[in-house]
């Protein structure tokens, strides 16, 4: 037994590459194409979970090999990081591979690290693992409960980093497409990558509009005189994706936002149709901005009342257990209706 595994073992370190056949889960697995022993093999290299050893995890920021800045904002920062496993390829090696990239200066990383500091409670809950309920937001539990919440969230000022990305103090190499700051008065927006992605893998592509305008918190504030905007604003931020990447194609693309979303200043997500469709794009996350446009469109059908908006509709969503929006209003309201039933 002991003799078949070592053998089975030393076939990697044989593994002579040829070519690259795919890449997936956004860039987290691939398929190389190549040969052992001269008979040709395929292996499919994907990046194991992280253990839950606390003693390796208290270890790795220390023991980083290098580290590259992608950006910072207020309490934000993101970074490329490669761990001391991986070889330097800026040190030169005898493979041919290696030399060149030592040439090129490339940087192989195998981290994308984001970092808030100073974080907050409300940072940490989110991170959290927690439990998850599925809730029914009403129309009614949205204008009584959920709209002071929001309130008192934006009064907490803890949207400084979408204004200094809005007023250009922060960021300013990174946006890919604005209008003229102030010059669109309400329609204003601009587009840059989200600081989850790694700025490379363009199967992985996620990008972020925020709009100018600081009256609209989340799509609870779309009205149907929004709709000529919104088809405006979906055509630019596409044409504007595929003139800087222009190897990929309005159809590969899609847009959604996020209900409940981590922040209220209205905001759209656009990503790679590719993405593997996380928790962060699930049912009861993410909303499509071609249904949401289609939904306000709906909403005219028979009638002119240009200010009938998303505020009208019951939306359902997942909520963790650990959320302030759970404990301070889903909860309490399903006690109460607890409650009622009982007596």
């Amino acid at each position: 037994m002991a003799e078949v595994k070592a053998n089975a073992e030393a076939l990697i370190p044989r593994f002579k590459f040829e070519r690259l056949l795919n890449q997936d889960q956004a860039g987290r697995r691939s398929a190389l194409l190549g040969s052992i022993d001269s008979k040709p093999a395929l292996i499919v290299l994907e990046r194991a979970p992280f253990p839950t050893d606390t003693a390796y995890l208290g270890a790795v920021p220390a023991s980083l090999a290098r580290l590259r800045n992608l950006g910072a904002n207020d309490v934000y920062f993101w970074f490329l990081g490669r761990s001391n496993g991986l070889p330097d390829p800026t040190t030169p090696t005898p493979t041919t591979a290696t030399a060149t990239a030592a040439a090129n200066n490339d940087f192989f990383a195998d981290l994308k690290i984001n970092l808030i500091y100073p974080c907050t409670e409300t940072h940490i809950k989110k991170y959290s693992k927690q439990p998850v309920r599925l809730v029914t937001e009403t129309p009614q539990i949205y204008r009584d409960h959920v709209r002071p919440y929001m309130q008192r969230k934006r009064a907490e000022g803890r949207l400084n980093w979408a204004y200094n990305i809005i007023e250009g103090r922060t960021e300013v190499e990174d946006v890919i497409f604005r209008t003229p700051l102030g010059a669109a008065g309400d329609e204003g927006f601009l587009l840059l990558p989200d600081l989850n992605w790694d700025r490379a893998t363009l199967d992985a592509l996620h990008l972020l509009a925020l709009v100018e305008r600081r009256d609209l918190w989340s799509l609870r504030d779309l009205r149907r005189r929004h709709v000529p905007w919104l088809h405006h604003m979906r055509a630019r931020l596409v044409g504007a994706t595929v003139a800087r990447y222009p190897s990929l194609e309005p159809d590969q693309l899609k847009l959604y936002v996020h209900y409940q979303p981590t922040y209220y200043h209205f905001h759209v997500h656009i990503v790679h149709v590719q993405l593997e469709a996380g928790a962060t794009q699930a049912t009861g996350k993410a909303i499509g901005l071609d249904g949401i446009i289609e939904t306000l469109e709906a909403m005219g059908m028979g009638g002119d009342d240009d200010e009938k908006g998303m505020d009208c509709m019951s939306l359902s969503y997942t909520l963790g257990e650990a959320s302030e929006l759970w404990t301070e209003v889903f909860a309490p309201l399903k006690a109460q209706q607890k409650q009622k039933q009982q007596q």
